[in-house]
């Protein structure tokens, strides 16, 4: 039985779904928006929230650029890395880090949203738009590209 078990296997073993979760985190980072499952999005928004955290719990020290002291750039440092371990591209990571955690620096979280389509046609799964709030989609897939 699987009582109290909060996750939902999408028919995977614990190594492909950590493969896709961070594959998705890092296709939402870089374009603002990404359509999947609704299940998906669920799931995978927990990821994303985690690793934008990371960007930014820095984003003030990351402002200060040369002045900040040698302890300060070590938190810069662990917070990129920590992130890394989730994105798996540099542009993303950098994007994150240089855009995405400074526009969200003054909340506590809530930083995605989750928005119902439609009915996938070929097998009827129900899609949901994943996105970034308060960035535009558009612009960001302009400086990814």
């Amino acid at each position: 039985m699987r009582h109290r078990k909060s996750d939902k296997k999408l028919g995977r073993n614990s190594s492909h779904r950590s493969a896709l979760f961070n594959n998705l985190v890092t296709s939402l980072l870089t374009y603002g928006r990404i359509e999947t499952t609704e299940t998906k999005a669920k799931m995978m928004r927990r990821f994303a929230e985690e690793t934008i955290s990371w960007g930014t719990s820095v984003s003030a020290l990351i402002a200060k650029g040369d002045k900040a002291t040698p302890a300060e750039k070590a938190k810069i440092l662990h917070a990129r890395r920590q992130a890394r371990l989730t994105v798996k591209t540099p542009d993303a990571l950098q994007r994150l880090f240089s855009e995405i955690g400074p526009h969200f620096a003054s909340r506590k979280g809530g930083f995605t949203r989750v928005l119902k389509t439609r009915v996938r046609k070929g097998d009827a799964a129900p899609m949901a738009f994943i996105e970034l709030v308060g960035l535009a989609p558009g612009a960001a897939a302009a400086a990814a590209e």
